[in-house]
């Protein structure tokens, strides 16, 4: 989960603004970050403009989805918005389908023990099924990419990995390898959501090795033994082949969730960057590809502030042609470090594959605005071909969870005695994106400017989508620009919307 004195700076801060900046107080992360490219904050502003030239109005009209910092719209479908301007007025967002950048993988949370549980076993089989077809369903939000904890998480109800032993025993072979703690609720839960759609990516991380390959003999803290390499990376090529087995395809990899925090109360693992290159190099990376796993390891798992980190790994040349990509998490730093590993490291791929909002962050308005500026806009902008929240569902009192985080929010919260399902600021800032842009889409560029953050893609079947958050406190209006075309829209103050259209 998150680093431990990040998360309790962020509360203590949270409070001094009484919430109303809300996760703001953690990152302060800018949406900027390449007009459409994403390698710099400054290329991707232009300024408001009253013009843009004359335009030739068109049949095409924009299908619109809004929601409001005040709730009075969420994720509604809106009156189509023609493209009908021969002159452009206020803000003008121009989008361009012909610069292309990365493609989509998707966007998602993590089925961790704690979602799986209140899934399967706090619901009724109606309720459960409503559910999972409204979050995984094609007529739903879409999630296409999730995300498993290799063992477990602080949202689990014990500790506990796939190969545990007594205090001072070991199991080099893997002798007692066994996945039984997931085939209760998580696998049976990954099953019906990839049933439900069959487009989905599921990449896993460890909070820890088994203990008795790690320095402290334990699940909490401790450092990953250089004697353990072999076998770690024996535990990992045989948890991807059993899941496999059981029907969830792992496609890719971390070898760590959050390498350089050892939290006291839940598992965790110190990893350095020098010890994740020797590892990868070494055996992990050569493993999977004697196995014949077509898995994508991605280093690092962990906040923007540490990109000196995936840095170190990628500059290692044993490891780096094993390495396809880098894991951010929100809980320290800016976004743009993405692009800054990425301009140096181009031909590797950027995920974003963990934050989590709280009680710490309650007021929808300024939360759902932060999440939309950083995560969905301002990590796509950076490069990520995939974004991922926490907990994709937990109860009323932030759980199950054994340690850690005492206040998280999923992205749903399910009544632990009626199933009942409320849906959470952050159901709403996943559903502006999953809906509409699909695995295989392309990052197009579109400018952010006058208080207008923005994303754009094309899906495979030529439809573009645009998302626009106004970070304004005031009504904005704007127009939009694509192929010599034009619609106006005005947006009230902390809203977002998305549009799709078919030129």
């Amino acid at each position: 989960m998150r680093t431990g004195t990040k998360r309790w700076l962020c509360v203590t801060a949270a409070m001094v603004v009484a919430l109303s900046a809300g996760l703001a107080a953690c990152g302060g992360a800018s949406a900027g970050g390449g007009g459409g490219g994403g390698t710099s904050s400054s290329s991707s502003s232009s300024s408001s403009s009253s013009s843009a030239g004359s335009l030739i109005p068109s049949a095409v009209s924009a299908q619109v989805w809004q929601t409001n910092a005040d709730q009075a719209k969420l994720l509604a479908k809106q009156s189509d918005s023609p493209f009908n301007l021969t002159t452009a007025s206020g803000v003008v967002i121009t989008v361009d389908a012909a610069q292309t950048y990365q493609t989509m993988v998707g966007f998602g949370a993590s089925m961790t023990d704690a979602s799986a549980y209140l899934i399967r076993n706090r619901m009724s089989p109606a309720q459960r099924d409503a559910l999972m077809t409204e979050l995984f369903g094609k007529d739903g939000l879409d999630l296409s990419f999730m995300r498993l904890t290799i063992g477990a998480s602080d949202f689990s109800q014990t500790h506990y990995t796939y190969d545990d032993m007594p205090a001072g025993a070991t199991d080099p072979t893997l002798a007692h390898f066994s996945l039984a703690p997931a085939k209760t609720d998580v696998i049976p839960a990954m099953k019906q959501a990839l049933a439900l759609n069959d487009h989905m990516t599921v990449m896993a991380s460890p909070w820890s090795a088994p203990g008795w390959m790690k320095s402290s003999d334990s699940l909490i803290k401790g450092s990953l033994n250089p004697t353990a390499y072999g076998p770690f990376a024996d535990y990992l090529v045989r948890y991807v082949q059993e899941m496999g087995t059981e029907g969830v395809p792992i496609k890719m990899l971390t070898l760590q969730n959050e390498p350089h925090f050892e939290p006291d109360n839940y598992p965790g693992m110190n990893v350095t960057a020098a010890s994740r290159a020797a590892f990868i190099g070494g055996h992990l990376g050569p493993k999977l590809a004697s196995a014949g796993l077509d898995v994508k390891i991605l280093d690092h798992d962990h906040n923007w502030d540490l990109a000196s980190s995936p840095s170190a790994v990628l500059a290692d040349p044993v490891a780096n042609p094993y390495v396809a990509g880098v894991a951010w998490h929100c809980y320290g730093g800016d976004v743009s470090a993405q692009s800054t590993v990425h301009d140096a490291y181009p031909t590797k791929d950027a995920y974003f594959t963990e934050c989590s909002g709280g009680a710490w962050a309650a007021d929808f308005g300024p939360n759902f605005g932060w999440q939309m500026k950083n995560l969905i806009i301002g990590s796509t902008r950076h490069w990520a071909k995939g974004v991922l929240l926490w907990n994709l569902a937990l109860d009323e009192t932030y759980g199950p969870h054994l340690g850690g985080c005492g206040d998280c929010r999923g992205v749903v919260t399910i009544n632990s005695a009626t199933g009942n399902v409320t849906r959470n600021l952050e159901y709403y800032a996943l559903g502006h994106v999953s809906k509409f842009i699909k695995p295989g889409a392309v990052r197009i560029s579109s400018n952010s400017s006058g208080g207008l953050e923005t994303v754009a893609f094309k899906n495979t079947d030529g439809t573009l989508a645009l998302v626009v958050l106004n970070a304004n406190t005031t009504a904005t209006a704007f127009s939009v620009v694509s192929s010599g075309s034009g619609m106006g829209y005005t947006l009230p103050a902390g809203a977002a919307a998305t549009f799709t259209w078919k030129p």
